[in-house]
């Protein structure tokens, strides 16, 4: 079991039992889930902006405006970032309201974020358009130079990571009520029936990656890098630049 980076803020003191070591266990989560929260301190003020992102080995993309602001100015002067994700498996019911809970995983990323460029931010965008959108980019346009210009890609390392989660059933109340239930209601989620947009000429199947997409779970895919490992800040390959850019 390959270990994940912590450091003495990054370790968990109160219920430490809970604090997850495996990197697999953060990578499963980190592929599954569709939105991270990105957390920075802008001249001062605290600043947290929920966004898509997708894997790449060990590091974190996400891909914003170049005119974005607050997020822009944090990327440019290497100022370190906070990514926060979660994924709640189920509300625990115990005999009492104090002691009911929920099953999840959670984790709090730290890096700082470089600027990709080139083939690398090609690749990168490619992949983060896979774990949302698998199959998508065959299916439209590639994207313009326009397009690519006022798009800024940041990879973060990361360099440390506190993990937490919770599982099974719930504890034995100290006022325990043999007469009240107790268990678990597990959480599922999955994707709904296609809603073909107005404007759609009439004729028009639903595209193949979507179909492909209906009845399956939330943000499943596996994960991995797009150039074998070594990440695309690296000199990742693109496959052209046959890549939506999600606004």
């Amino acid at each position: 079991m390959t270990s994940l980076p912590t450091s003495a803020a990054t370790t968990l003191n109160r219920m430490a039992e809970r604090q997850v070591f495996d990197r697999d266990a953060l990578n499963a989560l980190l592929d599954e889930t569709l939105i991270a929260h990105i957390a920075a301190v802008v001249d001062g003020e605290p600043l947290v902006i929920p966004m898509a992102f997708a894997r790449d080995g060990d590091a974190i993309l996400i891909h914003l405006s170049t005119g974005a602001g607050a997020a822009l100015r944090a990327g440019r002067e290497a100022a370190p970032l906070a990514i926060s994700v979660c994924a709640v498996d189920a509300l625990v019911y115990a005999t009492t309201l104090y002691d009911s809970s929920m099953n999840y995983r959670s984790a709090v990323v730290h890096g700082v974020p470089e600027v990709v460029l080139g083939e690398a931010k090609n690749a990168a965008l490619e992949l983060i358009a896979a774990k949302l959108m698998p199959g998508r980019a065959a299916e439209v346009p590639e994207n313009s130079r326009r397009e690519l210009a006022g798009t800024l890609v940041l990879r973060i390392p990361i360099t440390t990571v506190s993990m937490k989660a919770r599982s099974g059933e719930p504890g034995v109340s100290e006022r325990l009520d043999d007469g009240a239930w107790a268990g678990l209601l597990p959480l599922l989620q999955s994707w709904g029936e296609p809603a073909t947009a107005t404007f759609v000429a009439g004729g028009v199947e639903v595209a193949a990656s979507v179909g492909a997409r209906v009845g399956g779970t939330v943000g499943a895919r596996a994960g991995g890098t797009v150039d074998g490992g070594a990440g695309v800040a690296a000199g990742g390959s693109a496959r052209g630049s046959r890549v939506p850019v999600l606004g």
